[in-house]
């Protein structure tokens, strides 16, 4: 990834919640990939900068955004439950609702991902599919835009907050666990 001058560097396993805001940025740039291909192809020939970068979005949302929703539901959500925290509890009804958009954005993906593949395959998208296409991604770029707006405003925020340093430590050793990656230092 080309570096930018002046930009915000990226969080590492030391810092698993600015860690998990990265990610969300990942996710819209990929989904980005896929809205305007979509967008600006309509179901037509896919030139070789496109190929490549719908490849590498597929790749991402296969392999790398489940382990993202792992990170929430299995560590990070887990432990903002067992705060018992005012707060907290106000938040986790948000929570149950977020963990019900990883599985309807899940299920989308599989589709976008099946319908992706065959244009990659085929060279071109039947009309009806492409039109099915669109909808899917618009769909998929509102829950995420909700999703993301209340993970970053809210969830990530107050787990920071609310999550003493041990905790923080081994949510980033689990994070890269989930990667192969070994852990941060203790």
């Amino acid at each position: 990834m080309p570096i930018a001058i002046g930009a915000k560097r990226e969080s590492d396993f030391t810092d698993p919640i600015g860690l998990l805001g990265d990610c969300h940025r990942r996710i819209e740039r990929f989904l980005d990939v896929f809205v305007n291909v979509a967008a600006r192809q309509t179901g037509g020939p896919l030139n070789q900068e496109q190929r490549r970068a719908l490849t590498t979005s597929l790749r991402y949302f296969r392999e790398a955004a489940p382990k993202h929703t792992a990170d929430e539901e299995e560590s990070l959500f887990p432990r903002l439950r067992q705060t018992g925290d005012a707060a907290t509890l106000a938040l986790l009804a948000r929570i149950d609702s977020l963990e019900q958009d990883h599985e309807c954005a899940a299920n989308i993906h599989d589709e976008v991902d099946l319908l992706f593949r065959r244009w990659l395959s085929d060279a071109v998208l039947p009309s009806a599919e492409s039109l099915r296409l669109s909808a899917l991604l618009e769909h998929l770029s509102s829950l995420y835009r909700n999703h993301i707006a209340i993970e970053d405003a809210e969830v990530f925020p107050m787990a920071a907050t609310l999550l003493p340093a041990s905790e923080r430590e081994s949510l980033g050793r689990e994070m890269a666990a989930r990667r192969g990656v070994d852990s941060p230092p203790k």
